[in-house]
């Protein structure tokens, strides 16, 4: 092969090289079991009347998630260890409490909708299908080492173009899909500004800030030539942030594009049956079959095993990275497990936790929905943290643009109006 068409082909050759990463697998994780129940609930309930949500969000989450990756690659620390150095745990404990809370939750109602699907595919027990995916999800985080188990995650991500099939299969009124796009009703009652939340909330989510940056950490760890973090550089590293600019912004992108698609579809095909009450992503698949017919259920459902098999161990291992900063623990997945027992035993205890929540009456669409909005509401004061690290004097000659200062400072100001609207609703 000509050592000149190499180059090349490392870059059209994204799962062989390093082009993408952390930035694709955490967009692809955004779109889980339970971010899939809202979409679809979005739509089933609101038809095209949340699709503007979809490109509000898109350059805020590029924008936040960019911070997110800079800060774990420029300083060489996760969020929790920059935001413990800087100002101290104290602020640190409840938001990092109730990022675990929201994380558990949302496992349960991932690993309930997956094995709800997989039961609606091929019939079974339905705990027996969720204690199979919590195995799994554990057992592979615990002992395949990040170098093995990050190019899993990448191939786990092309299990979202199922999504992007399953519009093919129903007729889609692209004209009132741009007219309900651009020109959208808004509804200030307070199921829609509930809904709202939970798909910003679900777009825009603290488990994805923590994950990117931590997996930024273990990439530089991973790879002899990157060793130290960006901050610690007396030139170069330019060719790292352009990297992780193209990684995160393919990512989010790609992560919104399937949100839209999924709303699209539920719209045109539920919304307009007048089934407009969507429990969990199974529900939605279920929903499809006798109105979009066998094919796109069996996407749907198959969407969903895949997602969560991506979406479970982000969930787990964010929780498990902020809690180990925290804490002062060593955090990473490479690690073997003797050497790092907190951090595993938080990866072990946040899933056989929401493994056994499956058993419990609680009901699902509001685990999803409280989920989204306790994520919702802890992501302002950790978006507020992250823009002061990111603009700090640490980041050194990194520090953050004026462009992505006011990208990033827009997508706190969005979250936290989105909140305050929701709260207002809620009191009247």
């Amino acid at each position: 092969m000509n050592q000149r068409t190499a180059p090349w082909l490392s870059r059209v050759r994204p799962f062989k090289s390093n082009v993408l990463g952390p930035g694709l697998i955490t967009g692809a994780a955004d779109d889980d079991p339970s971010g899939i129940a809202t979409y679809s609930q979005a739509g089933a309930q609101f038809g095209f009347g949340l699709l503007w949500t979809v490109f509000l969000t898109t350059p805020f989450m590029i924008a936040i998630q960019l911070v997110s990756a800079l800060i774990g690659r420029v300083t060489g620390k996760g969020i929790a260890a920059n935001t413990k150095a800087l100002y101290g745990p104290a602020a640190l404990y409840v938001l990092v409490s109730l990022l675990v809370v929201a994380n558990v939750i949302n496992i349960a109602a991932d690993i309930a909708a997956m094995s709800e699907a997989l039961y609606l595919v091929v019939g079974g027990l339905k705990h027996e299908h969720a204690l199979i995916f919590a195995a799994v999800a554990v057992l592979l985080q615990v002992f395949v080492p990040y170098r093995r188990y990050a190019p899993i995650l990448k191939w786990l991500t092309l299990v979202l173009f199922l999504y992007v099939g399953v519009i093919f299969t129903v007729k889609v009124p692209w004209k009132d899909v741009a007219i309900g796009t651009i020109l959208p009703k808004i509804d200030l009652s307070s199921d829609y500004l509930a809904l709202l939340v939970a798909v910003l909330g679900t777009t825009i989510s603290p488990y994805l800030f923590f994950w990117q940056a931590s997996q930024e950490v273990e990439e530089m760890q991973r790879h002899r030539r990157q060793r130290r973090p960006l901050n610690t550089l007396p030139r170069g590293g330019k060719g790292e942030t352009r990297r992780i600019a193209a990684d995160t912004s393919i990512g989010m992108i790609f992560s919104n594009a399937i949100a839209f698609f999924i709303m699209v579809t539920t719209a045109v095909t539920l919304h307009a049956q007048g089934v407009t009450n969507i429990e969990t992503a199974a529900d939605a698949a279920n929903a499809l079959r006798p109105i979009a017919g066998e094919f796109a259920f069996l996407m749907f459902a198959i969407g969903i095993i895949g997602t969560g098999l991506l979406a479970i161990p982000v969930l787990a291992g964010s929780a498990a990275y902020a809690v180990a900063e925290l804490y002062g623990w060593p955090s990473s997945l490479e690690a073997k497990v003797p050497h790092a027992v907190g951090f595993y035993a938080i990866i072990a205890a946040s899933t056989l936790i929401g493994f056994g929540i499956t058993f419990t009456p609680l009901d699902p669409i509001r685990m999803l929905i409280w989920s989204a909005i306790i994520n919702g509401v802890v992501a302002v004061p950790i978006m507020a943290m992250m823009m002061l690290i990111v603009t700090h004097k640490m980041m050194g000659r990194f520090r953050a643009s004026r462009r992505l200062a006011i990208a990033g400072g827009g997508a706190t100001a969005l979250m936290a109006a989105t909140v305050i609207a929701m709260i207002i609703s809620m009191l009247r």
